[in-house]
């Protein structure tokens, strides 16, 4: 296979993978657009407007590490957007281990962000590769503003809020069901703790004028990214919808597991979420629109006598996934990382650099006030 394409998109077929080939497009990277099914990752790319006459080549693959390592050998960097990922992911990291290529994928599934650290981190670190999960608008979006609050002296305590209205995917969905019913974390004193089950929440959301529920929603990646990191001392997320009404039906989703499917095994588990998913979602969303698909980032940082707040303000969550993997890739290709190992990509890329490109593209801007 031609060595000009160094990144590998594996899911391109899905809907977050054609959102992320498209913003590679627009940085002129050649990319592997790869999957499991060849015609429908010809039929699946032939739909993305922005790759007219860009330069990439569909490959179908198993989801098997020995063909993965095929693949991925003489390739720089995988983005991975294959999910469920607890369910797929182990052979794609497993591959790009192997073949010495840098990882990055989309998930949103604590549980895998803490099995890859455990089982892969130390190996990436030893081969100065990039092991990086959740490079997607969760958890990322407050990765950025976390950074942003920690510039403040003193600051060592974090809670942040996401508040979205875009649809989800149809993989997003099963993704989601399953981590709300894995163990929810938030960090205190420096150690990580769980959230109860199916347990809703009132949060205030900077310019939304009523309280909202929220849910930790998995507990979010960032206490994962900083409990051991000697600046945090203290780290909760929370996510909200601006759809009260489908926020309220997620709930007695969760309501309903715990009361009917909690006592089953962790396979029979999966198999419960998986198809409760693919009953909530039956079809991919359209792309999205900006002025519909708003979202607010509210970090409330504080410290002994300090305290500062961060607020992002945005649109198209699923379009700023496509940046961050693309931003990943570019990184990469121009030997920009500023880490290696098990890491977020605020602190692998750059925070102040994935901003910016968010910025570039209208997708966010930021305030910052000292309090």
């Amino acid at each position: 296979m031609n060595s000009q394409y160094q990144v590998v998109v594996y899911g391109a077929s899905g809907y977050t993978g054609k959102l992320v080939a498209w913003k590679l497009a627009e940085r002129g990277i050649p990319f592997i657009a790869a999957g499991r099914d060849q015609a429908r990752l010809e039929a699946e790319m032939a739909k993305v407007p922005e790759l007219k006459g860009h330069d990439y080549q569909c490959v179908a693959v198993k989801n098997d590490k020995s063909a993965l390592t095929d693949l991925f050998t003489g390739r720089k960097v995988v983005i991975n957007v294959v999910g469920p990922f607890m369910q797929l992911g182990q052979p794609v990291v497993e591959a790009c281990l192997a073949a010495g290529c840098h990882y990055f994928d989309t998930t949103g599934e604590t549980d895998w962000m803490l099995h890859v650290e455990k089982h892969f981190g130390e190996a990436f670190a030893a081969r100065e590769l990039a092991l990086s999960p959740a490079n997607s608008y969760m958890w990322m979006e407050g990765a950025l503003a976390a950074e942003i609050a920690l510039e403040t002296p003193g600051i060592d305590t974090l809670d942040m809020v996401y508040y979205a209205s875009s649809d989800t995917s149809v993989a997003s969905t099963m993704s989601f069901l399953r981590m709300c019913t894995k163990p929810q974390h938030y960090l205190q004193n420096g150690e990580l703790a769980l959230w109860p089950y199916a347990k809703g929440y009132d949060v205030q959301i900077p310019g939304i004028p009523r309280p909202v529920k929220a849910l930790p929603w998995g507990g979010g990646g960032e206490p994962i990214w900083y409990r051991d990191d000697p600046r945090v001392r203290n780290c909760s997320v929370m996510v909200a919808f601006a759809d009260q009404q489908r926020f309220m039906g997620v709930l007695g989703i969760l309501e309903q597991f715990e009361r009917d499917y909690r006592h089953l095994s962790a396979a029979e588990q999966e198999e419960v979420t998986n198809r409760i998913g693919r009953e909530v979602t039956q079809v991919e969303p359209a792309r999205e629109v900006p002025e519909v698909a708003r979202c607010v980032l509210s970090c409330q940082a504080r410290g002994n006598t300090q305290s500062v707040s961060v607020i992002l303000r945005g649109n198209s969550p699923y379009s700023q996934t496509g940046v961050f993997g693309a931003e990943a890739a570019l990184a990469v290709l121009t030997n920009r990382l500023q880490a290696v190992g098990f890491g977020s990509a605020a602190q692998i890329v750059g925070a102040r650099k994935l901003l910016s490109a968010q910025a570039a593209e209208g997708y966010l801007s930021y305030d910052v006030v000292a309090q």
